[in-house]
């Protein structure tokens, strides 16, 4: 073959222009809170000024929940350069040629997201750190040395030099109850002291603007709030449901340059899913590790938390881990959450364990099915629920693969050996220690998470119009259809179950369906009864 000198000149000039690309190529605001950095250091920014724009159109005050890592300290940061017209910030963004920049506001911003706060003392000292800070933003000094004599002083104090209503904005709210989740009284202290703090901007409305409350959790507005009868939680308002994080147009259209080449139908399964009643969101700390990382699919934001109170909380309230999939649950139960009566469901949905996956409205009012978001998820949490059942952790990746394998090949037979093993190797304490332990569900729930762990299409507690399947695995074209029991001796009932109430009609498009009915023994703790058959 020979390269004629055209042919090194076109080739020159194609990588010139992808060097040229990747050079002028926005940057990635990986950790970056502060809408100014990202501006003026053109790295890539996802428009939000429009629901900013809705959103400040006239006086309000507003909560908004939503997990770590989402971008509320973004947005809050640019609500601020917003109400102190800084203008020149927002050139070719939709807020631009809308918003009086005349008309500008004090603004006061208190984030208590940094360190760890373990007693009031503590608490008390970040207060006044963080009101010092704000003091210095609107060059007022306070004379108390109590937080919220101080912060009283200060929204006053601010509104008269400027002869303006002040802007509130108050990042990560609840990360000193959070701190202490786990230590009730310590917890309530906390609740107590901030629910005091908070209380200081009820009695000071007339000389606010704007309030924007922000944190990960949703703890009982009555509760935390007394008082402030007007503030509206747009956690679950459709109008908001963008307010943070990246829809899948935004990927394509704002990250289209930074995505060319990606399986964009694969980074919608690992981690879109994120629904707040209006478009489905992804997570923006994975999407900009995806594209940093060069498109290698991997749990990015899952390894940046510590769901250890989750383990917690699973040993102190009985869930058979399947149902969390499609757990319905009313709107009190995600609104009703409070120091005293911590709900594991709500506790999992605010944290991003959970997603809304369909609101359902009838006469008894509203309720939310709720489900895992995406495979990133999915995965994560179920490896979490496998130490918590089986206390595995150096031999779950064997299990894992054995487990898999059979599947892909159809060796069923080899499936059963693989769960026999499995179970045989978790040690008496964990079967008698686990509140499931007298029901199905324990084996139930050890099968799910070890199948939902490896990434495999699952849905738990399938239902059809003649009832409802334990377990369906999609897998390569093949459905398997498990149904579970609990018995002192193999009696067939399992499989019976499926045949009988034709489980396996719900996928009859599917040229291979398989049926499998698993019994298992509270005394031996393992299987005594397995049968399996394609349909």
């Amino acid at each position: 073959m020979h390269l004629y000198l055209g042919d090194l000149f076109f080739m020159n000039i194609l990588s010139y222009i992808s060097i040229s690309k990747a050079f002028f190529m926005k940057k990635l605001p990986i950790g970056i809170q502060t809408l100014s950095k990202i501006i003026e250091g053109d790295f890539v920014y996802v428009d939000k000024t429009e629901i900013a724009y809705n959103l400040i159109q006239t006086a309000g005050y507003y909560f908004l929940s939503r997990p770590r890592r989402f971008g509320k300290s973004l947005f809050l940061d640019t609500l601020k350069e917003i109400f102190e017209g800084n203008k020149e910030l927002f050139k070719g963004l939709y807020i631009y040629d809308k918003w009086d920049w005349d008309v500008k506001h004090p603004v006061l911003k208190i984030s208590l997201g940094s360190g760890v706060l373990k007693n009031i003392e503590k608490l008390n000292k970040r207060l006044i750190s963080t009101l010092e800070d704000a003091e210095k933003a609107v060059s007022i000094k306070c004379q108390s040395s109590d937080p919220n004599d101080c912060f009283k002083e200060l929204i006053q104090k601010t509104s008269e030099k400027y002869n303006k209503k002040v802007v509130i904005l108050i990042d990560e709210y609840d990360k000193p109850i959070l701190d202490n989740i786990t230590d009730k009284e310590v917890a309530r202290e906390m609740r107590d002291a901030m629910k005091d703090f908070y209380g200081v901007i009820k009695d000071n409305d007339a000389y606010i603007r704007f309030v924007f409350i922000t944190g990960v959790s949703k703890f009982s507005i009555m509760n935390l709030f007394s008082g402030l009868n007007n503030l509206e939680d747009i956690t679950l308002d459709k109008n908001f449901a963008t307010i943070c994080g990246y829809t899948h147009n935004d990927l394509l259209t704002v990250f289209s340059e930074h995505l060319q080449g990606a399986n964009m139908e694969k980074v919608k399964k690992w981690y879109n899913g994120y629904y707040y009643l209006g478009d489905k969101v992804y997570n923006p700390f994975d999407i900009l590790l995806f594209i940093k990382k060069d498109f290698d699919f991997s749990n990015y934001w899952w390894e940046t938390g510590n769901p250890s109170f989750l383990i917690d909380m699973l040993k102190t309230q009985n869930y058979y881990i399947p149902e969390l999939e499609n757990f319905v649950a009313s709107k009190e139960i995600l609104n009703t959450f409070d120091v005293e009566r911590i709900e594991l469901v709500a506790l999992l949905w605010q944290t991003g364990y959970l997603t809304i996956t369909e609101k359902i409205e009838d006469i008894f009012g509203i309720e939310y099915k709720l489900g895992i978001p995406n495979k990133e998820i999915s995965i994560s949490l179920n490896n979490l629920f496998i130490t918590y059942l089986t206390n595995q952790t150096t031999e779950k990746l064997k299990y894992q693969k054995g487990l898999l394998k059979m599947l892909r090949n159809t060796d069923l037979d080899g499936f059963k050996e693989a769960l026999f093993t499995l179970f045989a190797s978790i040690s008496y304490t964990n079967f008698t220690n686990s509140k499931l332990y007298d029901y199905e569900g324990y084996y139930g729930s050890v099968v799910y998470a070890y199948l939902a762990s490896i990434g495999l299409d699952i849905i738990p507690e399938d239902t059809t119009n003649l009832g409802r399947m334990d377990l369906s695995v999609k897998l390569e074209g093949k459905v398997f259809i498990f149904e579970f029991k609990l018995s002192e001796k193999a009696t067939g009932n399992a499989l019976k179950q499926i045949k009988e109430k034709r489980y396996w009609e719900k996928y009859r498009d599917f040229e291979n369906i398989y049926l499998i009915g698993i019994e298992f023994s509270r005394e031996q703790r393992n299987i005594i009864g397995y049968e399996w058959e394609k349909v």
